[in-house]
């Protein structure tokens, strides 16, 4: 197996996705380890995840800095020094400048809960609900400049159920995040993608997936006919 590639963290705050990006990393075949978490938060318990898997992890507070640059500075002097080649943002707060994101270009990732490039920004479950979406999700990309943009690396669709909330809804896009994020990476560090005019590229076959429907439409030839073929994403009720 090649060298894994080290990975530095940017986080704000709990750090799920970090703690899936962790497990991930303790898999022998996992082509990436961490080599340092930074929070612009003193008090976000993903250090505390990171500091009890044995990572460095580290606080640069933003309010500490007499600008963004001064601020950036300290992360990449921090990242450099931990020998970092790729970044994954987790959950971090903070938008970063042209010049950081360009001396990462396609090295850096992010992760948001949307299908993008729908509902970039703040509030998308929200947003989703109040345009009676059907359907939504998650995508992990490469950073660019402009806040949620970027080729795309991968994504999941989860449905949206007519009682949701945005608190049901972002939990269950939670958990579909914390199944691509490790997926993403592990291509990434794996050099099994390119970008190519703004677009990733898989270098290697790719596989179909079955659509996703919502709802669900519980027709008995359709329910038996997607059972048969292994599809069927529940059991229906007579």
């Amino acid at each position: 197996m090649n060298a894994r590639k080290k990975v530095g963290v940017l986080i704000s705050g709990r750090g799920s996705n970090l703690a899936a990006l962790i497990e991930a990393c303790r898999g022998d075949d996992y082509p990436a380890e961490i080599a340092i978490v930074i929070s612009n938060r003193p008090g976000a318990e993903g250090l505390e995840l990171a500091s009890a898997a044995g990572i460095a992890a580290i606080i640069i507070d933003h309010k500490a800095s007499a600008n963004r640059e001064i601020f950036e500075s300290r992360i990449g002097d921090a990242l450099v020094k931990a020998g970092v080649e790729l970044v994954c943002c987790a959950g971090f707060m903070r938008l970063l400048t042209e010049s950081f994101v360009a001396s990462w270009h396609d090295r850096i990732l992010n992760i948001h809960p949307s299908l993008l490039p729908s509902y970039r920004g703040l509030d998308p479950h929200e947003r989703v609900l109040r345009d009676g979406g059907r359907i939504s999700g998650c995508s992990v990309h490469f950073m660019r400049a402009e806040m949620d943009s970027g080729p795309i690396v991968a994504q999941a669709a989860v449905p949206v159920l007519s009682d949701d909330t945005p608190d049901r809804l972002a939990a269950r896009v939670l958990k579909a995040e914390h199944m691509i994020y490790p997926l993403a990476l592990k291509l990434v560090a794996g050099g099994r993608v390119q970008v190519l005019e703004e677009r990733v590229v898989f270098k290697d076959h790719e596989t179909a997936t079955p659509p996703l429907i919502s709802p669900w439409p519980c027709d008995q030839d359709m329910c038996a006919r997607t059972a048969l073929e292994g599809n069927h994403p529940h059991q229906c009720r007579d």
